[in-house]
């Protein structure tokens, strides 16, 4: 599985307010589906914008999610971005990552 962040910027705030249950519900579903880790608004912005932290198989399937949102899809969406990620550190690391770290110490010293 891979990482993908998504971004969106909402400049039509009622066009956003129109569509926010729509969009909570399918965001609901993707938690329900483990293809959704995190998503939240970014505060103190002059444009309303969120992110949302995908995993999924490939970039297709992120595409796919972004295209079925119903705030993309009722056109609340101005500029988007949708990014590969690689959780070196922290929470999402995978085990990989990990080893690799593990093998840096041991080889270092």
């Amino acid at each position: 599985m891979k990482y993908f962040v998504a971004t969106y910027t909402h400049p039509n705030k009622e066009v956003w307010n129109e569509h926010l249950s729509a969009h909570i519900k399918y965001l609901e579903q993707l938690i329900t589906d483990k293809k959704l880790v995190a998503s939240g608004p970014f505060i103190n912005q002059p444009i309303k914008s969120a992110m949302l932290i995908l995993k999924v198989k490939n970039i297709e399937e992120a595409q796919n999610i972004v295209s079925k949102d119903p705030y993309t899809i009722q056109g609340a969406v101005g500029e988007s971005t949708l990014n590969e990620w690689d959780p070196f550190f922290g929470q999402y690391q995978t085990l990989k990552h990990k080893i690799l770290l593990n093998l840096r110490k041991l080889f270092k010293g």
